[in-house]
């Protein structure tokens, strides 16, 4: 029997890999781990060839055999089933170069089928003598061989020089091809349980450098399980250095929930504990969901992946290492601030009850930075961690943090690292989102693993925890599973981002919060802000023509009249500072702020400011103009700080230096947050804000103590907020604010509409063929973006099961409400498109919102139609471009009447086809023309030290509610409900403002109280007056029939509605205290027990009714 690849000997046009192939089957019994490495040599080769080959393949942006694989153009011309082999066949083979004992016969074997299958494909696609083949394990040679590198190191010069040839010959190949597909059979190989199980629990191992057969086994026997034989057979155990078991893994099919298998896990850890004396960790995994479970310390929990040897024997030693956390000193040196020791402590207590995210809500300037670092000084003395990770979201926080860290804890190894110098293996790393991200994915240690295992940060701090971690980043904390601690001044709470939520907190309820007026007012450890509110005429109401003077009309005509002699009679306000500048405006601010700012070097020079500016052109205008007033700073004093700034954070530095210039720096953006500069005394609102959260970091920027500012015990005692944009008095009207959605891109937004137009086309309405096979090209569409994902990311491979489900268009025949959610959800956020042309995305996207739009009766349909029609007249205009002029046609149709009378879905995919190439040149890339004037502004107001009520409230809901209706027991509506009076409508409706306006929210209510009736909640936490229940049964004790037991009882009826307010159902009469030494049935006879039943129900309906 011949050799599997036997078939390619004397095949001259596959010379390149068949030398490999053959090779690698041949060394299989002799190395499995040489035939893994061969294979996947013969797989570069052979996809090399390929590109080779075919000219409708495109080369990609780098030519290693990772980025060949997933270029689109070579990925979709395969099956997927043949294209999901081939990963693994590169991953055995990187896997082998490192450690020849980690490759099995039977992964070889796997590795050998898959590159024969590959390789099947391409001589059913281009092979001139071609035959439908099946690998055959039994006929792998097994004989032993003297191993021969030649075929792996093979020379650079030979490749080229037969890749040239094949090149040469990529016509005749091609034109081929479509051919060969149609004659032709070609079966991929499904992919069965074990084989799947071995590509995706295996290997993951492996790459974690487990050697099987060493310290992992399979299969491995236990005693004393619970059943007849009273053995058992764990799928695998991890060992430790010592021979002990680290860990067990109970592996489930794939299609199974991997949870299932916990307490089978159990009973695995249970035997092993009693034959070893060792409890080991319990994983469960069905190779896309993974769960650990340490019933030693932990609940059972979601984690992204198998641990590391190292890592399962750091956390087997953290079961003896770690101490009372309450008993570890917090050490002075680093926080002697109470609140910060208080803070410290709840995260502990939170830790050691067994959670694992905590959130601590400091008002900015209160040191949160300085308390995570003691944080993490306690917790690593106490035996909880080992490594941390510091995330901020901008390079300067970072470095910020690093030197804080390095000052408070000078002993512990640092790593910045987007300094790509410093050690990575640091204890403490600090790093933004994105570098990150990518370093998971590419960190390795000194043996070339991965460094940035799942286990190997034990706490992750987060900065400013309401930024940067709800969607895009949110992988980051989904792989690491160490102890989260968000640290924030403003979280969010947003239904889509909302920081409690995923901190897993209750709304309000931090695991500690500092408000800002205990720090302000209280503790004065931040100090207040005196605000200065201007309304100007122009900022607040825009310019109009006709109220000008005489002169300014002049002015105006002359910078507002276009190249056609037109003018507009009116400037909006939001024109302002956005493309049209106007100088009195702007010196009078400058002006402003230079004689009323707060100043120190004895009054001589303004102090530390930062003034907010719109835009780039907003800040380089005030720039000139503060230059041209004050000529004699030369250009120092004020500087604009933005992100088009070259060596913005050198800028930054200096501005950090009290006697260093710039002593104004012009902001956009970049120094909204986080940045710390005690000696900032000046903030000035030049912009308009309407994020609540995004406002209170901007007032923070100012908020910090500063000693001897202005001289020897002059301490910095307030600071001055210049207000020229009315947020104030918006903030005063919106306490909540207005909050900014995430940007979805363009890319995600049109993956997700195709998914929902999908699951409308399924719907009987659009069963005719033309909407079905449209539904089919949709199908195909997003399928291939699924499969173009790398699945060497870790975003990609935490939605590995989604993946691995929904690039199987067979699947999409007919989505549930289900589907759409996790197609949406989980992978429109990781898809791309290869699409250059973001001007025909941006169209793409515009059209399947209006088809959308047209399904769903949305009211944005009459949105979109305007913008199809003007991009229509605009195109109009652009006949000479030949482009254009082709589709004459549809454009005027666009336009016309006739066409929006009844439009259908297929008309509009038939505009989006034939027009979206042609947007682009319809787009203005210049912008609006920048407007520079000098009209006359006027002031309106002036409002000078009226501060805003506290941003936050951090006091629990159902503790405001309970306090007040204490509190408040002679307000009207709570009156009448304790004295069992009904309410009018306006006592219902005072009561709803105070229970969903001033102490919360509607959704606090619904989420602390339910459906619970308003006046029932006051009864439940007021109770009833007991003169009023007496009256209520007066008539009935009066009654000269009732028995000296009745009335006993009749009385405990009255105890009871004064002690609860009201009963909840007449079935708690046949309860205790009711039921002895005689029952309410037993007692009275019908009429009477009818009659009870009647007051008891009339007391509770007197607290819903409304009169």
């Amino acid at each position: 029997m011949s050799a599997n690849f036997k078939f390619l000997q004397g095949q001259a046009q596959y010379q390149l890999f068949a030398p490999a192939a053959m090779e690698a089957e041949q060394v299989l019994a002799t190395s499995p781990a040489m035939a893994a490495v061969g294979a996947r040599k013969a797989l570069e080769l052979a996809v090399k060839w390929v590109y080779s080959a075919d000219n409708t393949i495109s080369m990609p942006y780098k030519n290693n055999l990772q980025a060949l694989i997933h270029e689109p153009s070579f990925r979709f011309a395969l099956d997927h089933k043949t294209w999901g082999k081939l990963p693994y066949i590169i991953k055995l083979g990187n896997l082998a170069v490192h450690t020849e004992k980690a490759v099995s016969y039977n992964d070889a074997v796997l590795s050998l089928r898959g590159l024969f299958e590959f390789i099947q494909w391409i001589d059913y696609c281009y092979g001139a003598d071609y035959q439908e083949r099946q690998f055959d394990e039994t006929a792998i040679p097994q004989g032993k061989t003297v191993i021969d590198n030649s075929i792996i190191k093979q020379k650079d010069s030979e490749i080229e020089k037969l890749l040239a040839q094949i090149a040469a010959m990529s016509e005749a190949l091609t034109a081929q091809k479509e051919q060969h597909k149609e004659e032709r059979a070609f079966t991929p190989e499904d992919i069965s349980e074990f084989q799947t199980r071995k590509r995706y629990i295996d290997v993951e191992l492996k790459l974690l450098s487990w050697v099987f057969g060493d310290d992992v086994k399979e299969e491995v026997e236990v005693t004393g399980m619970p059943n007849h034989e009273g053995k058992g057979y764990a799928d695998y155990v991890l060992y430790g250095k010592d021979g002990l078991p680290l860990a067990v893994i109970e592996a489930k099919r794939t299609s199974k929930d991997p949870k299932i298998g916990t307490h089978q896990a159990k009973l695995y850890a249970d035997c092993l504990e009693r034959m070893t004396g060792r409890r080991p960790i319990m994983f469960m995994t069905n190779g896309f969901e993974f769960y650990i479970w340490d019933d030693c310390s932990a609940p059972r929990r979601k984690i992204s992946g198998i641990f590391s040897k190292a890592d399962l024997e750091k956390l087997m030693n953290r079961r003896s290492q770690r101490k009372n956390l309450a008993e570890v000193k917090i050490q002075d040196s680093i926080t002697d601030r109470y609140y910060q020791k208080e803070a410290i402590r709840a995260v502990c207590e939170n830790i050691e009850s067994g959670h694992r995210k905590s959130l601590l809500v400091m008002a900015t300037g209160t040191g949160k930075t300085r308390t995570s670092s003691s944080l993490t000084d306690v917790l690593s003395r106490g035996g909880y961690i080992t490594n941390t990770l510091f995330l901020a979201d901008r390079t300067a926080l970072v470095k910020q943090a690093k030197d804080d860290f390095k000052t408070y804890l000078p002993d512990m190894s640092l790593c910045n690292l987007l300094n790509g110098k410093e050690d990575k293996n640091a204890r403490i790393v600090f790093s933004t989102y994105p570098t990150m991200l990518n370093s998971i994915d590419t960190a390795k240690n000194e043996e070339g693993k991965k460094l940035f295992t799942p286990a190997h940060f034990d706490l992750i701090i987060i900065d400013e925890a309401h930024r940067s971690i709800f969607k895009k980043y949110r992988a980051i904390f989904e792989y690491f599973d160490g102890y989260l601690v968000g640290l924030t001044a403003t979280p969010k709470t947003e239904v889509d981002r909302n920081t409690y939520d995923f901190f897993e907190m209750e709304n309000g309820v931090p695991t500690y919060a500092y408000d800002y007026d205990t720090a302000v007012y209280t503790d004065k450890v931040l100090v207040p802000y005196h605000n200065i509110e201007v309304r100007t005429k122009f900022l607040e109401q825009g310019i109009t023509y006709d109220e000008l003077s005489p002169e300014d009309k002049a002015r105006y005509e002359e910078d507002f009249t276009d190249e056609d002699g037109e003018m507009p009679d009116f400037i909006p306000s939001p024109a302002i500072n956005e493309f049209i500048f106007n100088q009195q405006t702007v010196d009078y601010v400058l002006e402003h702020l230079m004689n009323k700012g707060l100043k120190v070097a004895g009054g001589d020079k303004l102090g530390k400011t930062i003034i907010f500016a719109a835009n780039h052109k907003h800040a380089m205008y005030i720039e000139d103009r503060f230059n041209k007033l004050y000529p004699q700073y030369k250009g120092q004093f004020a500087q604009i700080i933005d992100n088009r700034t070259p060596y913005a954070h050198d800028r930054i530095a200096d501005f950090k230096v009290a006697d260093r210039y710039p002593q104004i720096a012009i902001s956009v953006d970049m120094l909204d947050t986080g940045i710390d500069v005690p000696e900032i005394v000046n903030l000035v609102f030049f912009k308009k804000v309407r994020s609540k959260t995004k406002f209170w970091q901007m007032i923070g920027r100012g908020t910090r103590l500063c000693k001897n500012l202005f001289g020897p015990a002059q301490d910095k005692e307030c600071f001055y907020i210049f207000d020229y944009l009315g947020n104030f008095e918006f903030f005063r009207q919106n306490p909540q604010g207005i909050e900014s959605r995430d940007a979805e891109s363009v890319t995600e937004a049109i993956f997700s509409k195709k998914i929902r137009l999908i699951v409308h086309l399924q719907h009987a309405a659009f069963v005719d063929d033309a909407y079905q096979n449209w539904r089919s090209q949709l199908i195909e569409n997003v399928v291939s973006q699924i499969k173009a994902l790398n699945i060497e990311l870790v975003s990609v491979k935490l939605q590995l099961q989604h993946v691995e489900k929904y690039k199987d268009k067979n699947v999409f025949i007919c989505l549930d409400d289900n589907d759409k959610h996790n197609l949406i959800k989980y992978l429109a956020p990781l898809v791309f498109m290869e699409e250059q042309d973001e001007y025909a995305k941006g169209f793409d996207n515009l059209m399947y919102g209006l088809m959308l739009a047209q399904i769903e009766a949305l009211p944005q349909f009459n949105k979109s139609k305007r913008q199809l029609t003007h991009m229509g007249v605009k195109l109009a205009k652009k006949i000479s471009i030949p482009q254009v002029k082709e589709k004459i046609e549809i454009i005027n149709m666009i336009q016309s009447d006739e066409f929006w009378h009844n439009p259908d879905i297929l008309s509009f995919e038939s505009v989006r086809i034939a027009l979206r190439d042609l947007i682009k040149f319809i787009v203005d890339t210049g912008g609006k023309n920048v407007i520079y004037t000098n009209l006359s502004d006027g002031i309106i107001a002036v409002r000078e030290g009226d501060p805003l009520n506290p941003p936050y409230d951090f006091e629990d809901y159902k503790h405001k509610v309970n306090r007040y209706i204490e509190m408040n027991k002679d307000n009207l509506a709570i009156f009448k409900l304790r004295n069992n009076l009904p309410l009018t409508s306006e006592d219902y409706k005072s009561l709803e403002h105070v229970l969903t306006g001033e102490l919360g929210t509607r959704e606090d209510y619904q989420r602390v109280f339910g459906d619970t009736p308003f006046g029932l909640l006051v009864r439940k936490i007021g109770k009833l007056e007991h003169e009023a229940a007496m009256k209520v049964f007066s008539e009935f004790i009066n009654d000269q029939s009732l028995n000296q037991k009745q009335i006993v009882f009749v009385k405990k009826i009255v105890d009871y509605i004064v002690q609860n307010g009201y009963f909840e159902n007449m079935a708690e009469l046949m309860k205790p205290p009711f039921d002895k030494p005689d029952s309410f049935i037993k007692l009275f006879d019908k009429t009477k027990q009818q009659r009870i039943m009647e007051l008891v129900t009339e007391v509770k309906e007197n607290a819903v009714r409304v009169v």
